[in-house]
């Protein structure tokens, strides 16, 4: 059973920067698709990022620009860079593995707030 463990929340300002991270419980790049997703308050979750076994990457158009998934296989750690955070990207982060089935962390909270 994978395990993933987020990690880095916290509060900033509009305009700042943090970066989240997710450990897995083994390796991860060389077979799960790895991805961020985030549901705000009284919405649905969505997808932010995704990164393939091959290393290719997409983003929602709402994040494009702004943050960065990246992975590091030593670590068996996901990362999202987040930067020139904005108030609306305020919202509970989560990281996912798929390998046939979903692996879903716990969350952390990002609080974008001035």
């Amino acid at each position: 059973q994978l395990q993933l463990v987020e990690s880095g929340g916290g509060l900033v300002q509009p305009g700042g920067s943090l970066k989240l991270s997710c450990a897995a419980s083994r390796s991860i790049f060389s077979i799960y698709t790895m991805a961020w997703y985030r549901q705000a308050p009284g919405k649905q979750r969505e997808l932010v990022a995704v990164i393939t076994r091959g290393g290719s990457t997409s983003y929602v158009d709402s994040v494009k620009g702004r943050f960065t998934i990246s992975g590091d296989n030593d670590k068996n750690t996901l990362y999202l860079q987040m930067n020139s955070l904005k108030l609306e990207d305020t919202a509970v982060y989560y990281c996912k593995a798929r390998l046939g089935s979903d692996y879903w962390g716990q969350g952390t909270q990002v609080t974008v707030s001035s």
